[in-house]
């Protein structure tokens, strides 16, 4: 029997009953979570014995399949005719939904192609992001835009088509009406084809043929045909063309020594290892062709935590040359991949020629699997570096501060609130928040004034403190929330919703019941103490509270502290400054996007919307009856009562207003 004890099954016997009808047939089963979010997507041969192999002993499971099934509440399968079915359709369904509980190659939505429009009169070479069926030739994925760019610029400056996104069609064609090439001709990055005469289209075709066999790897080929061309200039005296030739053949040759050769006969292979380490995963693939190192590119996985090696790569290889626009006949592993099999007739069939996958033990191959395990590393250590670096320019920022202002702890959640007005008028508030010296914008909130009249810096921060600790005192009295605020810390004028539910009241007021560790205020003594008074007020005084004092040309950050007559000026090389700039600089950015907002909404109200009575029909009726608001304000009441839309009654409310 399945142990569902550990699982969010609401009716175990029910969801036992249907286990029991489980197929033992290939197909693909999708786990689902009580809200009906999919988890996870799977395939096995044997559906009803994979599925019960959830339910079984706990221990028996990794740390993620655990965590999985303790979310488990509902399923669906799809009875496939083969395992290569349930293997295509588990690869569709991935794509499509992207399940959190699987492995994904990040961002596989939009990795940069290179693509050839062969079936152009004058084919084109530039970056795309889709691979379609319309007669062109695509190469790639490249893992990043600043690599397929790269090369794009490497290739143009060797072929010199027309330029990738400098020449498109409209210029193309002004150039052809004018007669005249542009500069990248004279440069000898184009060969001028819009200009009849300078170029034929065999010989334009040639240079464009010369680029898909330089990205297939046959830049040797490309040497010999060049080199020989050069020769038959110098021999016709054209030394001008065999001058640009051998410039050309220089800088082919360059590149060739790069290219590691291998001592094997001329093959075209994928070899593919990857790294992984607390959760991260890096693969790396080594494109040869003819022979040579030709490319190579580093993808990240997530959600590879508690994966199996051969796992991880049969997922990579699935959602990876499900897009890619070539697929050699051999593929070099660094790890042997669940149903290999399966894998070598779906690429069998996508590429249309016999593709087989190998797992090198020794010789050159195996070097191969070595050196790409050696790049894949690198590249891991690359972005722990980049994770430890950010991560502990926060924690020295946040530690540096915990001692300047002699916190019990690290401040983990730092609010910092702002004001922004133009001369008294529209005045908001701004609340951002950081969380372990990070930004959390789900977490930001912005308030209109609205007890405060003109530029009071100090009373509006007092409003804003006391508004925002009345909703946290409020979530830590109340276990059940009957009343909902509308006191501007949202969407302040905008159309309002239907009265939420319960549930989601209770987690919006619970979102106000986390407290951060220190308060950061945009101003001097009388905002931090008006904000203090806020919160001795509510009870909240024992929250750390701070002002931020800059500069007119906000070129200083220093602290103010309550009670406290000296600044704690902060080092220019202070880790704490940079976290408080950061900080105050958001908050401010935050607080003035909205107040510019309010105040290019307002500059365009009309002082109709404000009286009882006159909706929009109304208006733009009045509006087009009288021209303006002088026009409507001058007319009569028998005048206003006969506009479309208007009544005596309302007539003569409105002039009343008016």
């Amino acid at each position: 029997m399945p142990d569902l004890s550990y699982t969010a099954v609401a009716d175990p016997a029910a969801f036992e009953e249907r286990l029991k009808h489980v197929p033992l047939a290939p197909g693909v089963y999708l786990w689902k979570d009580a809200k009906g979010t999919l988890l996870y997507v799977g395939k096995s041969k044997v559906l009803r014995d994979r599925m019960r192999s959830y339910f079984g002993a706990p221990r028996g499971l990794n740390a993620k399949t655990r965590r999985l099934v303790t979310q488990i509440a509902d399923f669906e399968i799809i009875v496939t005719q083969s395992e290569l079915e349930a293997l295509l359709l588990e690869m569709n369904l991935i794509k499509q939904h992207r399940p959190r509980y699987n492995i994904l190659l990040k961002d596989d939505k939009s990795y940069p192609y290179i693509k050839i429009t062969l079936q152009d009169e004058w084919p084109r070479v530039f970056t795309t992001r889709k691979v379609v069926e319309d007669g062109a030739r695509y190469f790639g994925p490249y893992a990043s835009a600043g690599s397929a760019y790269r090369t794009l610029d490497l290739l143009n400056r060797l072929f010199a088509f027309r330029p990738p996104y400098e020449c498109k069609d409209d210029k193309f064609n002004r150039h052809r009406r004018m007669g005249k090439p542009c500069l990248y001709h004279d440069m000898k990055r184009c060969l001028g084809p819009c200009v009849p005469g300078l170029v034929s289209k065999e010989e334009y075709r040639a240079a464009i043929e010369s680029v898909g066999r330089f990205l297939d790897g046959k830049s040797e080929q490309i040497a010999r045909d060049i080199r020989h061309e050069m020769e038959e200039a110098a021999e016709a005296l054209n030394f001008e063309r065999a001058a640009f030739l051998r410039d050309r053949l220089k800088s082919i040759e360059k590149i060739l020594e790069k290219q590691q050769v291998l001592r094997t006969v001329d093959t075209d292979q994928d070899v593919i290892a990857f790294a992984r380490e607390e959760g991260s995963a890096v693969v790396q693939v080594l494109f040869v062709r003819g022979g040579k190192l030709i490319n190579a590119e580093s993808f990240t996985l997530q959600g590879a935590d508690d994966e199996s090696d051969s796992n991880l790569m049969a997922s990579f290889l699935t959602q990876f040359y499900d897009n890619a626009p070539n697929v050699p006949p051999n593929l070099l592993l660094a790890e042997h991949v669940e149903e290999p099999m399966i894998i070598e007739r779906w690429l069998s069939q996508k590429s249309g020629q016999k593709v087989e996958i190998k797992v090198p033990r020794r010789g050159e191959k195996k070097e191969l699997i070595e050196l790409a395990s050696r790049n894949a590393k690198q590249k891991l250590e690359e972005l722990r570096l980049q994770w430890l670096n950010s991560e502990q320019r926060a924690v020295a920022g946040l530690s540096e501060l915990r001692d300047l202002l002699e916190l019990p702890a690290l401040p983990q959640r730092i609010e910092c609130y702002d004001i922004s007005n133009t001369q008294g008028t529209n005045s908001v508030a701004s609340m951002v928040v950081f969380e372990r010296g990070e930004a959390k914008p789900s977490a930001y909130r912005r308030f209109k004034i609205k007890t405060v009249q003109g530029a009071n810096d100090v009373a509006s921060i007092t409003e804003v403190i006391r508004r925002r600790f009345t909703r946290a005192q409020e979530a830590m009295e109340s276990n059940t929330i009957d009343v909902v605020h509308n006191d501007g810390a949202e969407e302040v004028g905008e159309p309002q919703p239907e009265a939420p539910q319960q549930s989601d009241i209770k987690k919006q007021i619970d979102k106000w019941g986390q407290l951060p560790d220190l308060l950061l205020i945009d101003g001097g003594k009388g905002q931090v103490n008006g904000a203090l008074a806020a919160l001795r007020e509510l009870g909240f005084d024992y929250i750390p509270v701070v002002g931020v004092a800059k500069g007119v040309e906000r070129n200083r950050f220093d602290l103010v502290r309550p009670e406290r007559d000296d600044l704690i000026v902060l080092p220019r090389d202070s880790k704490a400054l940079a976290l408080v700039q950061r900080v105050d600089e958001e908050a401010h950015r935050f607080a003035i996007t909205y107040h510019r907002k309010l105040r290019d909404k307002n500059a365009f109200k009309s002082p109709l919307e404000d009286i009882p009575g006159i909706g929009p029909r109304r208006k733009r009726e009045l509006l087009k009856a009288f021209g303006s608001l002088d026009g409507i304000r001058n007319a009569s009441i028998e005048e206003l009562a006969a506009v479309p839309g208007m009544t005596k009654k309302a007539a003569q409310e409105l002039k009343g207003m008016l």
